[in-house]
């Protein structure tokens, strides 16, 4: 089975009452993405994104740099949320949205991978394993950072939270 990265933009009322009924919050999130599946809409206009199985290098790259927010995992759990994948869901708040956001707007996609080869990736395990030992190009990963820039932009701009797991 593959591990999935999975965003959704909450509302601060929505975020509040995610937090105290998280079986309410895994339904409004599988509206969500059941809402989007067919219009695919960009990720400025998406409520939910995801990042594919480049989450775990993308937690590794963004590491490497001190980025200032936890956007691969999030900051704060979802108290009692459970059955909602491989980990417990957990948020940003608006106010780390807009610090995520400005941050990745002023690193550019490049600066993740300086320096950084596929073979490094391999020797630290980072998932998905075989893509790296193969070694495949960062590529894929800088692309799921790149749709992650307009896609903080737009929740922050919005005030929203961001929910977050693995799926």
């Amino acid at each position: 089975m593959s591990m999935i990265g999975e965003y959704a933009r909450l509302t601060p009322a929505e975020l509040d009452r995610a937090i105290r009924d998280p079986e309410w919050a895994r339904e409004h999130v599988v509206e969500l993405i059941e809402a989007e599946l067919d219009a695919e809409p960009a990720a400025p206009e998406a409520r939910c994104h995801d990042i594919d199985k480049a989450w775990h290098a993308l937690d590794f790259l963004l590491r490497r740099i001190d980025f200032p927010v936890d956007i691969v995992h999030g900051e704060e759990e979802i108290p009692g949320a459970e059955g909602w994948g491989y980990e417990p869901p957990r948020h940003l708040t608006p106010e780390r949205v807009r610090v995520a956001a400005e941050a990745l707007a002023a690193t550019p996609h490049e600066a993740l991978t300086e320096g950084v080869s596929s073979a490094e990736l391999a020797r630290a395990e980072i998932y998905p394993a075989a893509v790296w030992e193969r070694g495949e190009s960062l590529d894929y990963v800088t692309s799921h950072y790149q749709e992650l820039v307009p896609f903080f932009r737009a929740a922050a701009d919005a005030g929203d939270a961001i929910l977050i797991w693995l799926d």
